[in-house]
């Protein structure tokens, strides 16, 4: 695959995920026919823009210089990295040479496994095409599992918790135990064979030594033991005995799977362990018989009898009590391949673009609209229907909505099987899980059914994309051409040139080709059912892309190998990247608006079992995977939903912004309510200061007063002293007296006094006193004089008015201080 940017783009930086290894590669033209130089290509720094694009630990291995994209007719600079192919177009000012873009160009095809054919052109006479060819060969299909990129990568960013726990916690919610989760320490000491009353959780195969390929823990029968387990293994092929793949709380009808019988080309070979197992699958209905079985076949019936003579077959209804066996006719996986093949043809051929650098509309005598003239739409609708992968497509979802509707309509158990029970085993109970349980339709669970069925009952994905395993790797044969295409498929003018290398095709072995898109079609198959269900689905069709493209990459580890045991033995989950962790990130950018979440998805308008009928099931190709790089423009949503997805997007920012904006008011709100009610303390401090004043001003006027009706002048300095001075002649005592205050400036002269509001009259009260006025007031005023005992004033300090005090100073602090009960006045 490749990414074509202009040296101006700023999107440089922007990290490519949708970036995956060829499928096959195939040299235009024989290698013995060039003729190389033995000057080697010019070497140069790679581009700074280019470093920054690159990933974690991806490094640029060869670079090819002046290449020509033969696809768009663009010219440019071509990096093969560790991990994929960048393309860097270069924009050159007017007036310079272009490369040369002539018919002398030495052609390199490559053909991706995401629908795309590459062609890139290379200068003759350099050796740029043979050392791009020969990096190709060594990063696309590594010989060994650990030179992938995933393994380089890391796992410091997207690392997960262990596949086994979130196996055993999707176990735990099938038997209606989800409040019990699970932990490695359980899986190491074997706590986790949890069971309810029909079902438990086997550790049978915690050792992998029944079944490679099974999963290390299985959903069982609960009346069948482990050694009863162990004795019907051995009638199944690759020992991949009927285990429980999903299951009915509420009904107690059971989905399993299993490989096929070892029941030899006489079909008359039986095991009692394998019946007594297959029939504890059909629990007894409450009030009635025990319910029906089903036994799907995957396979066409002649297909399933054809493996009689290798020993296997297919079952007998009269040796499973109350069943019934049903023959799919689903093609396997070299039909598959086939299929895709000439779909891949078919699209580059009459797509807007093609591999040959003309356009669709410009072949067959001309055109008179965009999608050519008449003839050559009339062709492209028969040859599509030739490719058959719709037929296949169809097929496969026809026997999943057969199978969901025996278990959702009759409540009967169904077991299904092909020849090793891992392909379109895996397509027919994964699909049907997904029409019977709307959790599988959320994101959370779409993740768990993946998991389940496809990695840990061992869909060799592999052996399926060409990569490398543990077992073997040495050995997997390489194929370097390209599948000769059958039926009428037209040829551009690049397959022209090729077709000498078709021969290389057919002598490679049909059988060992191991290569097959079983879980591409399957996600094809999902994308059909979003389709058709636009509101059942909490993923959109851009999920389904992203996770294809990821799975494509390996640039994570969820997928290598071909089963959970060899995963384990590589350290897969401690030494790559998580590919589930990846995409949580990815749409933690942008919440619920991003383009992984469907925008009409509604749980409650389909809460239960899908059951398209037949007529529905007619399917499409699919415009987001398979059209998004022969028809760009056609493989978009449409504008309906892009303008959706805009609102949703312009609506989220928006709530953002309230959110945003509320979080601030009741952060001012706070504010407020804690500043009022400082401010209420405050006032009650102010009042009760205000309080203290008015009565201290009340008690000093009629202290000042009282004084001044004895004839003294009283003055009050700033700093708090009272000045006390005797009048003249105070021959008179007035009979009531106001306060006055004198104030006095910096300078000690008094400029003026006013009356204070607080004054109250003093009345002297006239007694049998001497004949001095002052001691008439003296003696009237004091409260310690009685008209009995006289004056009780101490003789040495009593202070008689009869004396002369010039300047009497008062301390009245010092009164207040003295206690009530002083002793000071004597007995």
């Amino acid at each position: 695959m490749y990414r074509s940017r202009s040296a101006r783009s700023p999107n440089l930086r922007e990290p490519d995920t949708r970036l995956a290894e060829s499928d096959k590669i195939e040299g235009a033209g024989g290698w013995d026919a060039l003729e190389w130089t033995k000057i080697d290509p010019v070497s140069r720094s790679v581009p700074i823009g280019v470093k920054q694009f690159l990933l974690e630990d991806e490094h640029v291995v060869v670079e090819g210089y002046g290449v020509v994209l033969v696809n768009t007719d663009d010219a440019g600079t071509l990096f093969v990295t560790n991990f994929r192919l960048l393309f860097l177009v270069m924009k050159l000012p007017s007036g310079q040479r272009q490369p040369e873009k002539t018919g002398s160009q030495r052609l390199l095809q490559i053909i991706g496994k995401d629908m795309r054919i590459i062609v890139f052109g290379f200068r003759p006479r350099t050796k740029q095409r043979r050392a791009v060819y020969d990096a190709l060969l060594r990063c696309a299909r590594p010989a060994r599992l650990w030179d992938l990129y995933a393994f380089a990568g890391g796992h410091s960013r997207f690392s997960n918790t262990n596949p086994k726990v979130r196996l055993l916690n999707e176990y735990c919610r099938l038997l209606g135990m989800g409040f019990c989760q699970a932990s490695i320490r359980a899986i190491e000491d074997g706590s986790f064979t949890l069971s309810n009353e029909y079902w438990r959780i086997s550790s049978v195969n915690s050792n992998y030594t029944m079944s490679p390929t099974y999963p290390f823990a299985l959903l069982l029968p609960k009346s069948i033991s482990d050694d009863k387990v162990l004795q019907a293994c051995t009638f199944r092929a690759r020992c991949r005995l009927p285990a429980i793949t999903w299951c009915d709380r509420g009904t107690g009808a059971v989905l399993a799977r299993s490989s096929q019988p070892l029941v030899g080309l006489m079909m008359n070979m039986r095991s009692n362990a394998d019946e007594n197992l297959v029939a504890a699958l059909c629990t007894q209905i409450a009030g009635e018989k025990r319910r029906k079985l089903y036994i799907a076949d995957a396979r066409p019936r002649k297909n399933a009898l054809a493996n009689g003579a290798m020993g296997g077959g297919s079952e007998s209804s009269a040796n499973y009590f109350q069943s019934e066996i049903v023959f799919f006719g689903i093609d396997n996986i070299h039909a598959m391949r086939e299929s895709l093949g000439r779909l891949r043809d078919y699209l580059d051929t009459h797509g807007t673009t093609s591999s040959d650098g003309m356009s669709s509309f410009l072949r067959h005598g001309g055109w008179s609209w965009g999608g050519g003239n008449l003839s050559s739409m009339s062709a492209s609708v028969s040859t599509l229907g030739d490719t058959g992968w719709l037929i296949h497509v169809q097929t496969v979802l026809a026997g999943s909505a057969w199978i969901a509707a025996r278990v959702a309509l009759e409540s009967a158990s169904v077991l299904v099987h092909c020849s090793d029970g891992w392909d379109r085993t895996t397509q027919l109970v994964s699909l049907a899980s997904l029409l019977l349980d709307p959790y599988y339709r959320t994101i959370k669970g779409f993740q768990a059914l993946v998991e389940k069925d496809w990695l840990a009952f061992g869909h060799p994905f592999s052996d399926r994309l060409g990569m490398p395993t543990i077992s073997g790797s040495g050995n997997m044969p390489f194929e370097l051409s390209r599948q000769a295409s059958t039926g009428s498929l037209p040829s551009s003018p690049v397959r022209q040139v090729s077709g000498s290398s078709s021969s290389q095709a057919q002598n490679t072995s049909h059988a060992q080709n191991q290569n097959s898109p079983i879980f591409l079609q399957w996600v094809d198959c999902v994308s059909q059912l979003l389709r058709m269900y636009p509101f059942a689905f909490e993923f959109s069709s851009a999920f389904l892309v992203d996770l294809l493209d990821c799975m494509l990459s390996c640039r994570f580890g969820n997928f290598l190998c071909n089963s959970e045991k060899e995963r384990e033995q590589a350290g897969i989950s401690d030494a790559c990247g998580c590919l589930w962790m990846y995409l949580a990130e990815v749409r933690a950018s942008e919440g619920s608006s991003h383009a992984h979440y469907n925008l009409f998805y509604d749980p409650l308008k389909h809460d239960g079992p899908l059951l398209p009928p037949a007529a529905a099931l007619a399917p499409t190709v699919w415009p987001q995977f398979h059209l998004r790089w022969a028809c760009p423009s056609e493989a978009q949503g449409g504008e309906v939903e892009a303008e959706c997805r805009k609102l949703t997007r312009k609506f989220s920012e928006l709530q953002r912004a309230k959110e945003a904006a509320e979080t601030r008011l009741n952060e001012i709100s706070v504010t407020v309510e804690s500043l009022v009610t400082e401010l209420r303390n405050e006032k009650l401090v102010s009042t009760s200061a205000k309080d203290a004043v008015k009565r201290a001003s009340k008690e000093t006027a009629t202290i000042k007063r009282a004084v001044q009706s004895l004839g003294f002048n009283v003055n009050f300095s700033p700093d708090g002293d009272c000045n006390v001075c005797i009048e003249s002649n105070p021959t008179e005592i007035p009979q009531r007296s106001v306060c006055s205050v004198s104030t006095t400036n910096s300078n000690g002269s008094v400029h003026g006094s006013e009356k204070s509001d607080l004054s109250e009259p003093v009345t002297v009260m006239q007694d049998d006193v001497s004949d001095n006025p002052l001691i008439q007031v003296c003696e009237s005023l004091c409260p310690m004089h009685s008209r009995d005992s006289g004056c009780r004033w101490p003789n040495p300090g009593c202070a008689k008015f009869r004396s002369q005090f010039v300047g009497l100073k008062a301390n009245f602090d010092a009164f207040d201080r003295l206690p009530i009960y002083d002793n000071y006045f004597g007995t």
